[in-house]
């Protein structure tokens, strides 16, 4: 989480955020093997403002809006039948990386809203690296968090750390 000390900087950062130079990356455990170790998933979204969720729909669908992302996989649990991915976001829709691994199956654990295993448990949705411009020094900054290993995410080890901070 990000804060200002001062309107102008709010200003800034709002502004960064409005040109996508405000940057999120995230990790997440999901249902299944992915089919690539890598790749960019690109469909169209449709978010049903009364029930709080979207769908992909095709792009001619009314108010339909594109949805990019690139995943990389950290690791795959074959016991657990449980993938780690890294996410980066290149749009910001409304539960975009939710809807879109959904879509293919590959559900978010613990995500009972889009059909993910694990009911009552925490979505394991996780973001772990911010990247700002600070709004007067104008130097980059990167925050890095990962998350603790408690539940699911005690399938990360130390080699998949090291995978994930060399990917950086």
């Amino acid at each position: 989480m990000i804060f200002a000390k001062t309107s102008k900087a709010a200003s800034r950062l709002s502004e960064e955020i409005r040109n996508k130079t405000f940057k999120k990356e995230y990790l997440v455990i999901v249902n299944g093997k992915m089919e690539k170790e890598k790749d960019t998933l690109t469909d169209f979204l449709w978010k049903d403002e009364k029930n709080n969720t979207s769908y992909v729909v095709k792009s001619t669908k009314k108010n339909a809006k594109e949805a990019i992302l690139d995943y990389e996989v950290i690791k795959y649990d074959k016991e657990k039948d449980l993938s780690i991915l890294k996410i980066n976001l290149h749009t910001g829709r409304h539960h975009q990386i939710r809807v879109q691994l959904s879509s293919r199956m590959h559900a978010i654990y613990g995500d009972n809203k889009y059909h993910g295993r694990g009911k009552g448990t925490q979505i394991c949705l996780w973001a772990y690296k911010l990247t700002i411009i600070h709004p007067t020094t104008k130097q980059k900054m990167e925050f890095l968090d990962l998350p603790e290993k408690k539940g699911m995410w005690n399938l990360i080890n130390e080699k998949d750390i090291e995978k994930i901070k060399k990917s950086i």
